[in-house]
C-alpha cells in the first residue's frame, strides 16, 4: 500500500503555513551521479527547497508549502501534480511517487549483472524496464557496475521478471561459463 505524506494539517482550506519538511520518493535517481541532476532540475521548481536526498531509498526531503504551490489539490492530486512539475523541469528523467510503507526487510533485494550499459541513456533505458514493473519499489542502474538492482515486493514481482524486462529493451547479460 503506498502512502502519501503530505501532512494532515495541510489541506486546501488551511490558511498558508509556513513551509514543511516533506518526504518523497523520487524516480529517475538512478545512479548516484544523478544526485546532482536532481538538485540543478529542483533549482528550476522556485517554490520548492530541496533540503536532502537518500540515494539508498531513492527519497528526497522537500521544502515547500503545500497550501501555496498546490492550492486547490486534494492530498491525493498532490503527488500527481508534483510528479507532473519535476518531470516538467526534468525533461521527463524525474518523477515522484508515493513512498512505500512496506518495511525494508519485508522486500528483496535483486542484483543482476549486466553488459553493454556504456552510457548515461543506457542506464535510464535499464532502469525504466524495471522501475516501473509492479512489486518494484526501487531500482539502480549502473554502467560503471554492470550491475542493475532492485529492491522487490516478492509476492508481486521475481528477478526472472526483471531480466525478461531488461532482456526486451535490449539489456545483454554476461555469459555464464558452464564449466564453473
Amino acid at each position: 500500500m503506498w502512502l502519501c505524506t503530505v501532512p494532515a494539517h495541510c489541506t486546501a482550506d488551511d490558511e498558508p503555513k509556513k513551509p514543511t519538511l516533506i518526504k518523497h520518493q523520487i524516480t529517475g535517481l538512478f545512479s548516484k551521479d544523478r544526485e546532482r541532476d536532481l538538485a540543478e532540475a529542483f533549482k528550476r521548481l522556485p517554490d520548492m527547497k530541496l533540503v536532502g536526498i537518500d540515494f539508498d531509498r531513492a527519497e528526497a526531503s522537500v521544502e515547500y508549502d503545500v497550501t501555496r504551490v498546490f492550492s486547490d489539490a486534494t492530498p491525493e492530486q498532490i503527488i500527481e501534480r508534483f510528479d507532473n512539475l519535476l518531470r516538467g523541469v526534468s525533461r521527463h528523467t524525474f518523477g515522484v511517487k508515493p513512498l512505500c510503507t512496506t518495511a525494508r526487510e519485508k522486500l528483496q533485494f535483486v542484483k543482476i549483472p549486466v553488459v553493454g550499459l556504456d552510457c548515461k541513456a543506457c542506464c535510464l533505458g535499464a532502469y525504466e524496464a524495471i522501475y516501473r514493473i509492479d512489486g518494484v519499489e526501487q531500482a539502480t542502474a549502473s554502467f560503471k557496475d554492470g550491475l542493475v538492482t532492485a529492491w522487490i515486493h516478492p509476492d508481486k514481482t521475481s528477478q526472472a521478471a526483471l531480466e525478461e524486462a531488461l532482456r526486451q529493451r535490449g539489456v545483454e547479460f554476461p555469459v555464464q561459463n558452464p564449466c564453473k
